[in-house]
């Protein structure tokens, strides 16, 4: 009950009260009492108007206020229970809504949520006015459900806790264009990304594996030519020592066959295995297996460009042979061999540096090539043996005198040694001088005279190769060493040696002496050898 004065007088509910007290009759269905019959008039129906102005009470047209807070008679002019003040009127309800009034319009009491005595109002998107952002904000639709569904609500679902003051009024927001559209840009991106991957892994697999898929699916290329598409010329080079496999390349390289295995797989299937001469061959282009085969076993079709250098030759032997072998004129065989630098060659000569062996050259070797060919050899064999560049000039020296003055590879050791003793310093017994007949040879030019003795004349000749009339090595090499001479004049054997001579010509028997004494003895060997043999060659 409203509290009264010291008068009696009854004191007007606080607004607080007084919408705490309508909220318990709204849920417990209570209703005011019905007046006395000798009250005054009930008042007139209070309009929206009145009702925001403040004079008038809250009433209801079907019942009258409970006797416990029956308004006090008076000439109305607010006495009693006062209706919450709100800031601005609540809008009208649209024309012709039926079933809309202001009695059972639950709206006055949405703030009731808000805080003691606030003014509430609504603005146009359904959001309380004056309330906090952040409780604007958090009034989103919750779900998917529909609009309609968040902009209804009852008092009694209010007060029930069914819903909310945030609920009401929710609207969901508008679906993001923007969002969708770069969604779908997004998935297209992927599945182009995995279409672009799928198209690389096929085609990688396909580069890699492309014979094996087409002879799993049937699709292989025939490996050989037709028959009848020979044409041109080809000339194919067989090493000593080649089979089937390293000869198929060759002839796929030269243009004869259709692939490098065509030829090689010919002879398997055939069941042939023929004995290959060395050499170069003159074929056709676009041969068949079968053709090719019958060309290399053609003693018709074996160009010859072969030439057999040997060991211990001097240059001008080992240009004679080139002319030979490859049919290119002595004369610009030299003309080329002339320039030793155009070979990378640091010396006054080639002597020593045209490697000995047996070459097979292509028809179209020039002479620049074919001394480029023997000199490129050289410098194989020189760094085989581990010779330093800047000694590859005083190594050839001395293994060109091994070459010419030893048959077997013990002897070159021990010559080897030999020539290392005499270039001792300490070396009491030929102070220096090597005393090589091959060298007074050489230089006096009677190198291939048919003798292995030197002329009174060559062993005087004060030539610069001269070893009996110089000390240490000559100027440079007197013949082109091979493998086993240039190997041992990088490692000669132990020995305390500084003499020799070959005591029989026909076994090549050498005898290796410490002292000149010893020497002489053997010096005698030889010569009785040579009686008995006059036409021997002594």
């Amino acid at each position: 009950m409203p509290d009264s004065s010291p008068d009696g007088e009854a004191i007007p509910q606080s607004r607080r009260a007084a919408r705490e007290a309508a909220a318990r009759r709204s849920s417990t269905g209570a209703t005011p009492a019905q007046a006395p019959a000798s009250s005054p008039a009930a008042a007139p129906p209070a309009s929206w108007e009145t009702l925001v102005s403040g004079p008038s009470p809250v009433s209801r047209s079907d019942s009258a206020p409970s006797p416990a807070h029956a308004a006090p008679a008076g000439d109305g002019s607010g006495e009693g229970f006062q209706p919450v003040p709100l800031r601005t009127p609540r809008p009208a309800d649209p024309v012709g809504a039926e079933g809309s009034s202001s009695d059972d319009d639950p709206w006055i009491f949405a703030g009731a949520g808000v805080g003691p005595a606030m003014p509430y109002s609504r603005a146009a998107n359904g959001t309380a006015a004056g309330a906090a952002p952040s409780a604007a904000r958090s009034a989103a639709p919750r779900g998917d459900a529909p609009a309609a569904d968040f902009a209804s609500g009852t008092l009694e679902e209010l007060f029930s806790g069914s819903t909310s003051t945030e609920d009401i009024g929710d609207v969901p927001p508008a679906k993001n264009r923007r969002r969708r559209r770069a969604a779908g840009w997004i998935a297209l991106g992927v599945v182009l990304a995995i279409l672009g991957g799928v198209a690389a892994g096929g085609l990688w697999v396909w580069n890699t594996y492309e014979d094996n898929i087409r002879e799993v699916m049937g699709w292989e290329e025939p490996k050989d030519y037709e028959a009848g598409l020979a044409n041109g010329e080809a000339f194919v080079t067989i090493a000593s020592g080649d089979t089937g496999s390293p000869i198929s390349q060759s002839l796929y390289d030269a243009g004869v066959t259709k692939t490098p295995d065509a030829f090689y797989d010919y002879l398997i299937e055939s069941g042939q295995n023929p004995n290959f001469q060395p050499g170069v061959f003159k074929l056709q282009k676009q041969m068949t297996s079968e053709a090719a085969l019958a060309a290399l076993l053609d003693p018709a079709n074996k160009q010859e460009f072969t030439a057999q250098i040997p060991e211990g030759f001097t240059v001008d032997g080992t240009l004679e042979r080139l002319a030979e072998g490859t049919g290119l004129p002595l004369d610009q065989l030299q003309a080329a061999a002339a320039d030793p630098a155009a070979y990378g060659v640091q010396a006054d000569s080639l002597e020593g540096w045209l490697f000995p062996a047996t070459y097979t050259f292509d028809p179209s070797v020039t002479p620049q090539s074919a001394i480029q060919t023997l000199v490129d050899r050289t410098v194989q064999s020189l760094d085989e043996a581990g010779v330093p560049p800047e000694d590859r000039q005083r190594i050839l020296t001395i293994a060109s005198i091994i070459q010419r003055e030893a048959r077997f590879e013990q002897d070159m050791q021990k010559v080897s040694t030999v020539i290392q003793n005499r270039l001792d310093p300490s070396n009491q017994e030929t102070f220096g001088k090597l005393q090589m007949d091959s060298t007074a040879q050489y230089g006096y030019g009677e190198m291939h005279d048919g003798t292995v003795s030197s002329s009174e004349e060559a062993l005087n000749d004060p030539n610069p190769w001269n070893t009996y009339v110089h000390t240490g090595l000559p100027v440079g090499p007197i013949a082109n060493p091979g493998d086993v001479a240039i190997d041992a004049a990088m490692h000669p054997a132990e020995g305390p040696w500084l003499y020799f001579v070959t005591v029989n010509m026909n076994t090549g028997e050498t005898v290796f002496t410490e002292t000149y004494r010893e020497h002489l003895r053997y010096v005698e060997q030889w010569q009785q050898w040579c009686a008995d043999n006059p036409d021997s060659g002594c």
